[in-house]
């Protein structure tokens, strides 16, 4: 194994990692999966995929079967090496780069010259510039350039761009943007995406590609901003949210989108902060738009205990724990940071916690007692108050006779909202996130 030279070896092998190591090995390419999870690698090599992502498992599965698809804690030799760890939010907002180096540690020893290394986590600007020159630390006898004497690696960043829920899909039908320290570097990655990608390939500089995908999901993060800041304003004043956004979306140049608990996953609560890091001082929108969505839980969290207020030791039902409807994904999901301040505010309530994508307690839910998820129907009837906050399918159509009697905050509007007391007007419709 060790001889063996893949044609591509994925360094990371999380939501998005192994999709792309599973269609490339699906189009017939040797790939090597490299994860420093022994238990994500067991689980590939058995053709399993340990993660909720539609249409995956059998690519998976298919992938190892035939043998193009191998899965390890070790970096192998490869022509190409596609780095998809993560990058989260560091101390202070900016971002922490720790598992890109450590994945650069990794991949430098077996490098010989001639190989691509295309960093696809999403960056701030000016990070692949600094890949390549930590590469070039640890190999000095390589060269980011054409130089007598000196082999040339090419690096290039060509961030994903695909949907959880639909990354299959959008793998292969998305237009994707690379942006390579060369042009030569540039172009032997599009040659590569081509054997997956069946949407437009757009070359430009690797500063420019970090940026195009901060810029996508920063504009998202701008809208939703807007949905949930209105939901907001609509409690204050009485109105409908829901109702309200229909009848403005029918003005045809007005496309308002759907308020929600906030927003979560590692994109679009995550990706702002790097342009705000960037240059602070010009990025003022982004950065309000940052904290309105991160202020909408809390804001759904003051609703909560007024809706209780008068009713301690209550039992609540909350419906939801990733970060948008049927997937697994827990990360920066407004519903565990609902579920955090809950427990801290109303330490005497119960809260019944249901998702049916989610096997485990997340970890700060665990850690602040939580200890099992319950079913759905066993959640509906042991409590007083419902908190929906994922609108998973499971969660569509309850049954009417479920939910008789009982307070709801419908963060999704997406029941039929009963008459509430005049005092707890507008909990029905409390906003979260508008779908990310």
């Amino acid at each position: 194994m060790d001889e063996t030279v893949f044609d591509v070896a994925v360094i990371g092998l999380g939501y998005i990692g192994l999709p792309t190591a599973a269609s490339f090995a699906a189009k017939g390419k040797r790939v090597a999966g490299v994860d420093v999870k022994q238990a994500t690698v067991d689980a590939v090599n058995r053709g399993e995929v340990p993660f909720v992502e539609p249409d995956m498992g059998v690519v998976v599965s298919g992938a190892v079967s035939l043998g193009n698809l191998v899965a390890m804690t070790t970096v192998p030799a490869a022509d190409a090496f596609i780095i998809a760890v993560p990058t989260p939010l560091a101390e202070g907002n900016g971002a922490d780069l720790s598992y890109l180096l450590s994945a650069a540690r990794a991949v430098a020893p077996v490098l010989r010259g001639g190989e691509l290394v295309i960093l696809e986590s999403t960056s701030p600007p000016g990070t692949t510039q600094r890949l390549g020159a930590y590469l070039m630390e640890l190999r000095p006898d390589l060269s980011l350039e054409a130089v007598p004497g000196r082999n040339q690696v090419h690096v290039v960043h060509s961030p994903e761009r695909v949907l959880p829920g639909r990354i299959m899909i959008e793998m292969v039908t998305n237009d994707r943007v690379i942006g390579g320290l060369t042009e030569e570097g540039a172009l032997l990655a599009k040659r590569l995406y081509e054997v997956i990608c069946q949407g437009e390939i757009l070359l430009t500089d690797a500063t420019t590609a970090e940026m195009t995908k901060l810029v996508e999901n920063t504009f998202r993060d701008v809208n939703i901003a807007f949905a949930n800041e209105l939901s907001m304003i609509c409690d204050k004043l009485g109105i409908d949210v829901w109702k309200l956004i229909e009848l403005a979306n029918h003005h045809p140049r007005v496309n308002v989108l759907r308020p929600g608990p906030g927003v979560g996953g590692h994109c679009i609560a995550v990706d702002p902060w790097f342009i705000v890091d960037a240059v602070p001082e010009l990025a003022t929108l982004t950065r309000t738009a940052r904290e309105v969505n991160d202020a909408k839980p809390h804001h759904v969290v003051a609703q909560t205990v007024a809706a209780l207020e008068a009713r301690p030791g209550a039992s609540i039902a909350v419906l939801g724990l990733a970060f948008k409807a049927n997937i697994d994904d827990v990360r920066e999901s407004p519903s565990v940071t609902v579920v955090e301040e809950l427990l801290r505010q109303i330490p005497d309530a119960r809260l019944l916690l249901v998702d049916p994508n989610v096997e485990e307690v997340p970890a700060p839910l665990a850690a602040l007692g939580i200890s099992r998820l319950h079913p759905l129907d066993e959640a509906l009837a042991g409590s007083d108050l419902v908190l929906l906050l994922v609108d998973h399918d499971e969660f569509l159509s309850p049954d009417p006779r479920a939910l008789a009697g009982k307070t709801i905050i419908d963060t999704r509007g997406i029941w039929t909202q009963p008459k509430q007391e005049e005092s707890a007007r507008g909990l029905a419709t409390v906003g979260a996130t508008a779908s990310a």
